[in-house]
């Protein structure tokens, strides 16, 4: 049996880890997020409640479950909450980090660490995993920094980074592009999306498969784990509206200046899939299989 403990595991990808860990033969599965287990099954998994910025709990709940493999997904993702509480991202993204790579090394754990296309700038994408990171937001910086805490750490380790991920959670409690066009479309509004920001959407069910083949691997180093396809916002919403046969004439395409937020997001980031899918046999969905697969878990 190997043990593999999640934290976040009330975040999206968190919740899809547990739910596929928790029906994987040979895996004993350590759900850990802050506060209360949100999750609607308790079925095949422990949840231990862990605040992951207090070092003293970390270690209670390593030295209680002795896990084989981390998977660190808990952050604050918020960006441009990030950028107007930097203390707590700090906290959060980067000490914390520190904190659970303590306590992997004295229990020899594999460390999947969770990082995203944010450490780039955007001006040379799609990336690939040697790429230069130059983050434009403090957000950016924290996970650059995290990255850092990892790879110059004395514990076996991979990366995972990846970008734009949406999907359904269990009590959805969480929008994504796909709800928010499809929603605001069938009660009529105008919408505005910007078409000079480009990514490569990825389902949670395909980032939670990447982390699970990397911890089940052991698979050192860094690996791009996101979806395939590169687009826009406004190509995303176009391709959302086509296949529920909503009206895309109230779809504006817009740039990026119409919008004012705190932080900078880069411009054309995305991820190259080469190595994922030759080391890990990784194999995403394209953007049109992810909305029939969120589609899918509405009706349900």
């Amino acid at each position: 049996m190997k043990k593999i403990l999640v934290t976040g595991s009330n975040g999206l990808l968190g919740q899809k880890l547990i739910e596929k860990l928790s029906k994987t033969e040979n895996i004993e599965v350590i759900a850990t997020a802050r506060g209360e287990n949100r999750l609607p099954f308790a079925e095949n998994y422990k949840f231990v409640s862990l605040d992951i910025t207090k070092k003293e709990e970390v270690e209670i709940v390593f030295d209680t479950e002795k896990p084989d493999v981390v998977i660190h997904t808990a952050a604050m993702t918020n960006v441009d909450q990030c950028e107007t509480e930097k203390d707590a991202c700090w906290d959060l993204n980067v000490k914390a980090v520190e904190y659970l790579l303590e306590a992997s090394k004295k229990h020899n754990s594999f460390f999947v660490h969770l990082s995203t296309d944010f450490i780039f700038d955007g001006k040379e994408g799609p990336y690939d995993e040697k790429a230069e990171a130059n983050p434009l937001s403090f957000y950016g910086w924290s996970k650059y920094a995290a990255e850092k805490l990892v790879i110059n750490s004395d514990v076996k380790w991979a990366i995972a980074r990846t970008v734009l991920v949406y999907g359904i959670a269990h009590d959805m409690s969480r929008t994504n592009i796909i709800l928010w066009v499809k929603n605001s479309l069938e009660q009529g509004k105008n919408i505005n999306l910007v078409n000079d920001q480009w990514r490569t959407p990825t389902l949670a069910e395909d980032l939670a498969d990447g982390c699970i083949l990397i911890a089940q691997k052991e698979a050192e180093g860094i690996f791009n784990i996101s979806g395939k396809n590169l687009l826009n916002p406004f190509q995303m919403a176009i391709m959302t509206a086509d296949y529920f046969n909503l009206d895309k004439s109230l779809i504006t395409e817009v740039d990026g200046t119409k919008f004012t937020q705190p932080a900078k997001r880069p411009a054309k980031t995305g991820f190259i899939l080469d190595k994922p899918i030759a080391v890990l046999g990784y194999n995403p969905k394209t953007f049109q299989e992810g909305i029939a697969f969120v589609a899918e878990q509405i009706t349900k």
